[in-house]
């Protein structure tokens, strides 16, 4: 039986400040599956998922989600279709509490009971965050607004959740957590692109992964065998 492909993008090209940082990208993710992006800092990996979530405007090539063409929508659209990323940088409300982050990322939402129940839900993943429940989001450490950045995605139910870095700049014991909690979120039947410099982490919990290079796809195949590749190895786990 043929998996559903949910996200696919095709020659995508993108350009910004007269640099041409995306030069042609193919690669899709299908329903359920756990897909890693991997590449060294400056390959294109973050431009590409700006544009795919509409932060960034494309310049040639075309972008599906649930086989229909989604170029030019912005985030807003993309996520009441299911589409939400947890951006680099997290992008918390820092003014706002942990509370209300996580209830902005069900702003799309009216179901107030489901709602409540989705914020619990949360908590439970992330438990630290329901100790801080009445805290400044600004007032919390990289990792902790790294695991509510994620709660507030996972507040939209999506279909698709594109990470972007999620483990860049914490300690090893928060990435530990980090991708933990994102082989639970798979677990639960959430379809997830993971774009992560922390190649041989991502490849560990992936099925599938792509290499990006100075802005083209270098690479793909399934994630164990990639993994045990010597040239991705050389690359990428300093062997």
């Amino acid at each position: 039986m043929t998996t559903k492909v949910l996200l696919k993008v095709t020659g995508l090209q993108v350009a910004y400040g007269g640099i041409q940082a995306v030069k042609g990208v193919d690669f899709e993710v299908r329903e359920g599956e756990l897909v890693s992006l991997i590449g060294s800092n400056g390959a294109g990996k973050t431009t590409t998922m700006k544009a795919i979530t509409g932060t960034l405007p494309i310049k040639a090539g075309d972008i599906e989600y649930l086989g229909k063409s989604i170029k030019g929508q912005g985030p807003w659209d993309l996520v009441k279709q299911g589409l939400a990323m947890v951006p680099e940088g997290r992008g918390v409300f820092t003014r706002m509490t942990i509370l209300e982050n996580l209830q902005m990322g069900a702003y799309i939402r009216d179901d107030k009971a489901d709602i409540l129940a989705d914020i619990d839900k949360v908590f439970t993943i992330f438990p630290r965050l329901k100790e801080r429940r009445d805290q400044l989001a600004g007032t919390m450490s990289g990792g902790e607004q790294q695991m509510l950045a994620m709660g507030r995605a996972l507040m939209s139910r999506p279909k698709v959740l594109l990470l972007d870095e999620p483990s860049m700049g914490l300690s090893p014991i928060m990435v530990d957590k980090i991708f933990e909690v994102v082989k639970d979120v798979y677990a639960q039947g959430v379809t997830v692109l993971l774009v992560e410099q922390n190649a041989s982490r991502a490849l560990g919990i992936a099925n599938r992964g792509y290499v990006m290079e100075s802005g083209i796809v270098t690479m793909s195949g399934d994630a164990h065998e990639m993994l045990n590749d010597p040239k991705v190895r050389a690359a990428y786990l300093g062997e």
